[in-house]
């Protein structure tokens, strides 16, 4: 076995782990990084983007020290480096977890409890819950399935890829740290201005990865994919939602966005699809799609490390 087939099979183990076993109920690894990073927030808060973006700095540089440090420990030991990349890619990924509270809210609104279902949601997005339709509900579960898929599936294993496990755990830092001070408000305008960023970039492949999946997922809708995929992504305020979005409501046939609140705040985005509104039985609709474009784009990485093994013994000849 070559390093780079340990890298591949690393990844698509834990990929397989996560879809069997999901996120654990306690003491995960993320959870920890999260408390850490809520506590250096409370030392080094500044209404400043100068001051945010070290805090970003030193907890995403942190989490690629340490998975430089593993990949050293386990060079040359390849079955330690298969272990390794594979718990870490286990720890980093979200597909299953992500599943499991969209069927939650669904099963919420299929015993026709509003309050529940809009609780339950809360879990899953950002935006105000409080009054929302069972449409509504409907929709924003369809859109966290499709945007996530990307943040918590293709992007990570896009840099378990390309960098292994420092790749794994910095993406997972960006994407935690996006998600807790990156969001727009009045406290963090200015100092999670570069968590924000930073994760726009750090899943522009992942998206785009995500896309290709759904194509390849969804042959028979592929074409109707492509095209609102095309057409509509653009219209998304996200770079990488959008292209997710747009590919997951033309392969499932429906029509996404519209008007969302954020506390004070109201975003009315563009459409994206030529389909009705999604109906609660698309949320099952969704989640098998984005079991199956994990599992495509896991088999795509780990042949791309492969297929870039064999091209460098090829150059050398």
């Amino acid at each position: 076995m070559t390093h780079d087939a340990s890298r591949a099979a690393g990844l698509l183990l834990g990929f397989a782990g996560d879809r069997l076993f999901g996120d654990p109920r306690r003491g995960h690894p993320v959870a920890v990084f999260g408390t850490a990073a809520a506590r250096l927030e409370q030392g080094m808060y500044a209404d400043s983007r100068a001051r945010g973006l070290m805090y970003t700095t030193v907890l995403v540089g942190g989490s690629a020290v340490l998975g430089l440090a593993l990949e050293r420990a386990t060079r040359g030991r390849l079955l330690l480096h298969t272990v390794a990349t594979a718990a870490a890619t286990w720890t980093v990924l979200g597909g299953r977890s992500l599943e499991r509270e969209a069927l939650a809210v669904h099963a919420f609104l299929d015993d026709e409890d509003l309050p529940g279902a809009r609780h339950r949601l809360t879990y899953l997005v950002g935006r105000d819950t409080t009054s929302l339709t069972s449409r509504e509900i409907t929709r924003a579960v369809v859109e966290s399935v499709a945007e996530n898929t990307c943040d918590a599936v293709t992007a990570p294993l896009f840099w378990g890829a390309v960098a292994g496990v420092p790749g794994l755990l910095a993406h997972r830092a960006v994407n935690t740290l996006d998600a807790m001070v990156g969001y727009r408000s009045t406290r963090y305008e200015n100092f999670g201005w570069a968590s924000a960023r930073l994760d726009d970039l750090a899943n522009l492949p992942g998206a785009r990865l995500a896309g290709l999946a759904v194509l390849a997922a969804r042959p028979r809708t592929a074409a109707d994919a492509w095209a609102v995929w095309r057409r509509d992504a653009s219209g998304h305020p996200s770079p990488n939602g959008g292209v997710v979005e747009s590919a997951f409501a033309g392969a499932l046939g429906v029509t996404l966005g519209g008007t969302n609140r954020y506390g004070e705040r109201v975003e009315r985005r563009s459409t994206m699809g030529d389909g009705p509104a999604p109906a609660v039985t698309d949320i099952p609709r969704s989640t098998d799609l984005a079991t199956h474009v994990g599992a495509v784009a896991a088999l795509m990485i780990s042949a791309s490390v492969l297929a870039r093994r064999a091209v460098r013994r090829t150059a050398e000849r």
